[in-house]
């Protein structure tokens, strides 16, 4: 049985609940079963330790080791989850630098005991090679480190590239990782780094790499000497390096294994931009990767991408290790080496996982979570005890949906029957108080419903609950009561004929028969006026139509109050323009905002709705997004609109949607 160690940048730890498969169960311990991994590291999880919570900690069968922001809440974010039945890491780090303490310590991970330290750490003159001090590299939750027999696992999220403010930071990241990587290395150990690297090796691994190159102006040659690139393609065997090497990285340290097992294979892309949905057409960047050392090379038998998965912005990538691999000139299983000493012996289990093999770093030692259960754990153990105690279960049946017996008032009275008494009903756990109270007297004497009220009763005006809407604007005070005496001929309303033809038998039949009067000139509202609920409740809905309309077609149409008319006008001041349609397939646009710093930063325009196809580029009468363009500003005006009937409208000054 091979194992698999799986990445992924989940941009939002989530996030993922929001599509299939994970939208059914919403559970992390399903997720991991279709991901079939033994170590899944996530990135960009944005959440802040006070949002932690038991589904996401306490996993059953997983432990978890988290990095999280000291400063930016709910951003970046790095975790890493374990299968404890298959491997148990025998150190724990967060930080790539090893200036960050232990959890309920004030000791760096770095000046520990040299029995309790992963090693490699930074030296100083690797550290002042860096224009960022080292506590604030570490200070954004970028990076866990977990050391197993095997080898030293880092799970890393790497800056992105947004704009020069973050240079510095993004280089001093970078340069102190390979320092870090190459020390570790050089001690004998073996390396695996996985994670979002915000770095496309080659033209193969971007799509928009000839775009960006003209978009900058720049040549090949700059594009792969950029100072990131370079460093990380340094690092890598196989990697560009125009010119000499730099000091201190004469020789690669790390195996690209997705590459080296799909060399020639392009579109292997791990992000792409959702604004633009420049997915369906696998327009993206390959940017995830899964790393090694070079002496674990014939450690892995196979490692690929899941394009297929949806969940976020980023898909998983994952290589899978062979159940026997190579230590020290013998052949060993590799759950012999991924677990503390004598825990499996020949890929048998000798012992099982418990509290002393749990590290300080671990989520379940996290105060919020230490010493408790998952909520699902708790009730798989044992029915709940507030159950009814009745031994006459015939009676109890006829109650046909759940009943909780918690609140006895929303129990159906047929329930609770004279042959049983209180205490079979009420659970024990409720007061001597609350037992003395009779529920079958609170359920008769209490009604459930409310009572309609005859026609002898008055009822007084009452304050309503405020604006629901804003239709309440376009509707006359309605009537406190359900019918209208219309059979006196001194009170008749004034109706617009136009209203005839709206008046069914359905909802637009009761609102308009609910208008009960209209201050014109010369006409005073009646005050004699009677309701008669029993008359309103005893017609057909055929006979009150039949009555408002003669009475309708009696009244003048110069005086009438049209209520549709005036609210279908209103209407239209709100509603928004049709969208217009795109030039090659006559499909409606989307909407967009322009985010770009500059003079139409803020301002919103139409775009064809289909995705970018694998050029990148938009094109002519093909099945990917065409070259229409519309500001918003331009299409809302008069002469837009009459332009677009003629045919297609473009417009000019397209944003860069790259940028």
């Amino acid at each position: 049985m091979a194992f698999r160690i799986t990445t992924w940048n989940v941009n939002g730890i989530r996030n993922p609940f929001q599509y299939q498969p994970w939208r059914d169960k919403r559970q992390f311990e399903t997720m991991f079963e279709i991901l079939e991994a033994d170590i899944i590291i996530f990135q960009e999880t944005k959440i802040q330790r006070k949002d932690l919570r038991d589904d996401m900690v306490l996993v059953p069968g997983w432990d978890c080791f988290w990095s999280l922001p000291r400063h930016k809440k709910g951003y970046s974010g790095v975790v890493i989850y374990t299968r404890q039945s298959v491997c148990a890491p025998i150190r724990a780090e967060e930080g790539i630098t090893g200036v960050l303490c232990p959890p309920n310590s004030l000791t760096s991970f770095s000046e520990l005991p040299t029995a309790q330290q992963i090693g490699g750490y930074p030296t100083i003159t690797q550290l002042a090679s860096s224009a960022i001090d080292a506590a604030t590299i570490d200070s954004e939750g970028r990076c866990v480190i977990l050391e197993f027999p095997a080898f030293v696992l880092l799970g890393v999220y790497s800056p992105a590239n947004r704009d020069e403010s973050r240079d510095e930071f993004r280089l001093g990241f970078l340069s102190l990782l390979d320092a870090r990587i190459r020390n570790l290395v050089s001690l004998g150990k073996r390396v695996i780094v996985t994670g979002d690297m915000n770095i496309s090796r080659e033209k193969i691994d971007n799509a928009n790499a000839e775009a960006s190159m003209r978009k900058q102006g720049i040549t090949e040659v700059e594009y792969i000497s950029a100072p990131s690139r370079r460093l990380f393609n340094q690092l890598l065997e196989g990697g560009n390096v125009l010119g000499e090497r730099d000091e201190g990285r004469d020789t690669p340290a790390l195996w690209d294994i997705c590459r080296a097992f799909h060399p020639g294979r392009k579109g292997m892309f791990t992000c792409w931009d959702l604004k633009t949905n420049a997915r369906p057409g696998n327009c993206g960047a390959r940017i995830d990767y899964v790393l090694c050392s070079l002496a674990m090379k014939d450690w892995i038998s196979g490692s690929d991408i899941q394009e297929g998965l949806m969940g976020s912005d980023h898909c998983p990538v994952y290589a899978t290790i062979r159940q026997k691999v190579s230590m020290d000139g013998r052949d060993v299983d590799i759950l012999d080496v991924m677990n503390p000493g004598g825990m499996f012996l020949h890929g048998l289990r000798q012992r099982e996982y418990s509290a002393r093999d749990i590290l300080p770093l671990s989520g379940k030692l996290i105060p919020e979570f230490d010493g408790r259960r998952s909520i699902r754990d708790m009730f798989s153990r044992k029915a709940s005890l507030l159950q009814p105690q009745s031994k006459d279960k015939s009676e109890l049946g006829a109650c046909k949906e759940p009943c909780s017996i918690e609140n006895p008032l929303q129990m159906s009275p047929t329930i609770i029957s004279k042959k049983h008494s209180i205490n079979e009903v009420i659970p024990d756990s409720l007061s001597p108080v609350d037992k003395k109270q009779s529920f079958g007297e609170t359920l008769t004497t209490k009604p459930l419903k409310r009572a309609k009220l005859s026609s002898s009763t008055t009822t007084p005006a009452t304050s309503s609950k405020g604006q629901q809407s804003l239709n309440v604007f376009f509707k006359p005070k309605a009537v406190p009561t359900s019918g209208i005496d219309i059979a006196s001929p001194d009170h008749k309303e004034e109706l617009s004929q136009s209203n005839t033809d709206k008046i069914t038998s359905g909802g637009d039949f009761l609102e308009t028969a609910k208008i009960t009067e209209v201050h014109t000139s010369g006409v005073q509202s009646p005050k004699n006026m009677t309701i008669s609920p029993t008359h309103a409740t005893s017609r057909t809905p055929e006979d009150e139509t039949s009555a408002v309309i003669s009475l309708i077609n009696s009244q003048s149409p110069s005086s009438a109050y049209d209520l549709v008319e005036n609210k279908d006008s209103w209407s239209k001041l709100f509603t928004k323009p049709a969208a217009p349609r795109c030039e090659s397939h006559h499909e409606p646009c989307i909407s967009l905002t322009t985010k770009k710093s500059g003079m139409n930063c803020g301002r919103s325009f139409w775009l064809c709705p289909r995705p970018l196809g694998p050029s990148g580029a938009k094109e002519r009468n093909t099945e990917w997004r065409c070259p229409t363009f519309i500001w918003c500003s331009d299409w809302n005006s008069t002469a837009a609109r009459d332009s677009v009937q003629e045919g297609p409208w473009l417009g000019s000054g397209s944003p860069a949607l790259g940028d």
